[in-house]
């Protein structure tokens, strides 16, 4: 069987190799993987999504974000940012994981899910391959109180991005070298 991650993630044509179910049970996995118990500040471990503007970045992410938030991760929804805005917000928020839903430069109709471990650094092959592993797999799901919500901080996510590049192009005082 190939392997389902390729250079980039997991891409493919959007609704028939890449659904709204394997997006599904991707967050799922990847909250397995990804998952750590240390370094985050409080009881409950957090993720990040963004995407780009292609249409199916819609069903796709909320269909990632509903994996990973039934994993017990609570989830923040970026919105539409490009991908190395995603690496970057996931090193700065603290989170354990990023998720970007694009394709970049392949057509419209296609569309991909690439995971960012905590960091914002790409993931090696073998954490992919841990991730495929346990794709589909059953487990125990937290429930009740220990799900994970859902949040939309399109506002914060951006400026925060924005500042980031501004401060690494504005000119440096004469006195700073």
């Amino acid at each position: 069987m190939p392997r389902m991650f390729g250079t980039d993630g997991v891409r493919g044509l959007a609704n028939r190799d890449l659904t709204a179910q394997l997006a599904l049970d991707l967050g799922d996995a990847a909250v397995r993987v990804l998952g750590d118990d240390e370094g985050h500040e409080s009881s409950r471990r957090r993720a990040l999504i963004g995407r780009d503007t292609r249409v199916s970045g819609d069903f796709l992410s909320h269909a990632l974000a509903a994996g990973m938030s039934a994993g017990g991760f609570d989830v923040i929804d970026a919105g539409i940012i490009p991908t190395p805005g995603v690496a970057f917000l996931t090193s700065v928020l603290n989170v354990e994981m990023g998720a970007v839903i694009s394709a970049s430069h392949n057509p419209m109709p296609d569309n991909g899910i690439k995971f960012f471990a905590r960091g914002g650094f790409k993931l090696p092959d073998t954490k992919e391959d841990e991730i495929e592993a346990v794709l589909g797999q059953d487990w125990e799901r937290p429930t009740g109180a220990g799900v994970g919500r859902i949040s939309h901080d399109t506002t914060t996510a951006t400026n925060l991005y924005i500042d980031h590049l501004v401060a690494a192009i504005a000119p440096r005082a004469p006195n700073s070298r």
